[in-house]
């Protein structure tokens, strides 16, 4: 209950984790249908860069402050267009001081149709994520253990959904949390975008985790990976990886273009690499 994603907002991670979530918006919204985004952990929504917790790390710099920086090639920019348009909308005077956390991200990107159900535990941050979202129909804001919403929330009603688990990873054994959760969830709404992230740093199970993955019964997983730097001198944070299960068709040659350019832009070393393969499926 310690984790704070302020100190931690608009970085690396976040720019792949919100790139690949716009996506999977833009692609359920191919459909008039409505589709519900449950996201499990939250967070508080929106996130002043300016603050001291931001500044202290500073992380952000490195992540979405590079990317608005940088000249992207055209099909690039198109993929990221429906995730930078939110930031560059919530900064108009073109300086880099508001941040969308996923909920905010995706309510952003909502048709009228389109509904959130977002999960959080921290009693400050549910109090702020409450309030920023406070009379607004298309959102519901739940003070709740993320991994009980897997059960407690699926399927949606709308019988379509995204579902993005995004954990703090505070706690030993957080991967395989993901996995049973995963597993729990899919028997209940097999039909659902699943969208899992994880850390990757010295020492992180990463191999473990995937083979843990591939054991389950679930046919399609797409995987992508993101490391900015070498873990040789570091235990914190070097790359993001994502799990998505029933991913859109197009999503894999979108990374196959997204990536190797964020790879370039965001590289903090020479060992900066990327990748994106089935873990399950085609």
């Amino acid at each position: 209950m310690n984790y704070r994603h302020i100190y931690h907002a608009g970085n690396f991670a976040d720019v792949l984790k919100h790139a690949v979530l716009a996506r999977l918006i833009r692609y359920a919204q191919k459909k008039d249908k409505a589709f519900r985004v449950l996201d499990t952990h939250a967070g508080i929504g929106l996130y002043d860069l300016s603050s001291e917790e931001a500044q202290k790390t500073g992380e952000w710099r490195d992540g979405i402050g590079r990317l608005l920086e940088a000249e992207l090639p055209a099909n690039v920019s198109e993929l990221l267009e429906p995730y930078l348009s939110t930031v560059r909308e919530l900064n108009p005077d073109g300086a880099l001081k508001l941040y969308p956390g996923s909920p905010k991200l995706a309510r952003m990107l909502f048709r009228p149709q389109d509904r959130l159900s977002a999960m959080e535990l921290h009693p400050e941050d549910f109090n702020r994520l409450h309030n920023l979202f406070e009379g607004d129909f298309q959102v519901r804001v739940t003070e709740l253990d993320g991994w009980l919403a897997l059960g407690a929330h699926l399927p949606p009603k709308e019988k379509r959904g995204i579902i993005l688990v995004d954990p703090p990873y505070e706690e030993e054994g957080e991967y395989q949390r993901l996995v049973k959760g995963l597993a729990n969830a899919y028997k209940r709404f097999p039909g659902g975008t699943y969208c899992l992230w994880y850390p990757i740093k010295k020492g992180a199970p990463i191999k473990v985790f995937h083979e843990e993955l591939q054991a389950l019964d679930i046919p399609k997983m797409l995987c992508t990976e993101l490391t900015v730097r070498s873990d040789r001198e570091t235990t914190g944070l070097t790359g993001s990886g994502l799990v998505i299960v029933n991913p859109p068709f197009t999503l894999k040659d979108e990374l196959h273009v997204l990536l190797p350019v964020l790879k370039t832009i965001l590289a903090q070393d020479r060992f900066a690499s990327q990748r994106t393969f089935w873990l399950r499926g085609e």
